[in-house]
């Protein structure tokens, strides 16, 4: 995990790499806990007889499910000593360019785009690109807002 001081020192950072994560594994008790909390029972997820037969050989995490790792993704990727909080603004853009097979282990590269100062705090524009161990392709690319507060 990088750490930075202060949320000021990120400013110097936009284009590069600020943090990767530690790896998650998404296995079907995952996968099937994400069909319960939001309804999405779709057989390619939760039926293993018939996702065995179907486009994948297995059943795959929910596009959402991958984004949904992001908190937990930022947690170890990078911190910020001076930052008291950090709330999800919201996201630009989203693409699930590769599925993730049941346990499948996942992490996420964070890319700083843009540093926008706001009252307390900051803005930041970050590109996440979350990787599936031994897959060429990423699973989600995804540019998430955050706003920190000093």
């Amino acid at each position: 995990m990088k750490h930075f001081e202060k949320l000021e020192d990120l400013k110097a950072l936009v284009g590069h790499t600020v943090g990767i994560s530690e790896w998650i594994t998404v296995d079907q008790r995952r996968i099937d806990l994400f069909a319960q909390a939001t309804g999405d029972f779709q057989w390619i997820h939760v039926d293993a007889q018939k996702a065995a037969a179907g486009p994948y050989g297995t059943t795959i995490a929910h596009g959402f499910l991958t984004l949904s790792l992001l908190p937990e993704m930022f947690e170890s990727a990078f911190s910020v000593g001076d930052s008291r909080m950090g709330v999800n603004y919201g996201l630009n853009r989203v693409r699930f360019p590769a599925p993730v097979p049941s346990g499948s282990r996942l992490r996420g590269h964070f890319k700083l785009l843009a540093f926008d100062a706001i009252e307390g705090g900051a803005q930041l524009t970050v590109e996440v690109t979350i990787e599936r161990e031994g897959s060429p392709k990423p699973v989600c690319v995804a540019e998430s807002l955050t706003r920190r507060f000093v």
